[in-house]
């Protein structure tokens, strides 16, 4: 039973060095598990355990911001953009707008399972944002910046987002930050919509059709951060707009949204 334990614990430093440099294999058939512990024996001999999110790789040491494999659910491995820098680190980051090169004007296909560059413009995924948020307590972070280098910032102590067959419903509260709430009034509750998926509260209008975005709308919108991107700070509701900071009208510059599990 020693040599059992000092077995298994060895497996486990294996797993914690592989992990650590990043030697976790990404295909999904390639991916190991911890090993299980009988009273008599090791029932597998893994390389490696692919952590859940980005809070999971701050935990085993990694500190600089970038791209990283995660598996929030032992499901499919998929990459996203850890943030470890703001405020402690370990966020998960699911979208930011940041210079308009990346058309957010899209289908719920698209949506439902994400497009852009990790590394720039991108929206992770409806699918994704569920897997990540499913199981536990999660926080959600908005960061804002305008184009006259002001920055403000959104978090929310409760956060979460249902499956596709509700179509990607939000819930989120506890606000906490310096940019206003514009999320728990308007938007909790909501199902997600697009401009060829109308799930909004507006009769006789299609609110995705009518800000030019995709979003958690109501009747309409109090945020738009998948609204159309202008290069100035242009006075239109189309636009990303957080009302509780700069409106519902002022174009902001930058927006990124991130989540990090609470335990």
């Amino acid at each position: 039973m020693i040599a059992t334990k000092l077995m298994y614990s060895l497996m486990i430093i294996i797993v914690i060095i592989n992990t650590v440099n990043g030697n976790c294999p990404e295909d999904e058939d390639k991916k190991k598990t911890f090993p299980f512990v009988t009273n008599t024996s090791v029932s597998a001999t893994p390389e490696c355990v692919m952590p859940t999110d980005c809070k999971a790789w701050k935990e085993l040491g990694k500190t600089q911001s970038g791209v990283y494999p995660i598996t929030p659910d032992n499901g499919p491995a998929f990459q996203v953009y850890c943030d470890m820098e703001t405020d402690g680190g370990g966020w998960t980051v699911f979208q930011r707008r940041q210079d308009g090169s990346v058309d957010f004007y899209r289908s719920w296909t698209d949506y439902e399972n994400g497009f852009g560059d990790l590394t720039g413009e991108f929206w992770l995924g409806l699918s994704k944002i569920h897997r990540l948020t499913k199981e536990g307590s999660n926080t959600l972070r908005v960061d804002l910046g305008d184009f006259e280098g002001n920055t403000a910032y959104a978090n929310y102590s409760t956060f979460s987002v249902s499956d596709g067959s509700t179509e990607y419903i939000l819930t989120v509260g506890g606000y906490s930050g310096t940019a206003g709430d514009s999320l728990t009034s308007l938007h909790n509750g909501r199902k997600f919509s697009t401009k060829d998926n109308d799930n909004d509260a507006s009769t006789g209008s299609n609110c995705a059709q009518s800000y030019t975005g995709a979003w958690w709308y109501n009747h309409c919108h109090q945020s738009n951060l998948n609204g159309h991107y202008f290069n100035t700070s242009t006075n239109n509701a189309q636009g990303i707009t957080w009302l509780r900071w700069k409106s519902a009208h002022i174009s902001l510059k930058f927006s990124e949204i991130k989540t990090r599990r609470n335990n």
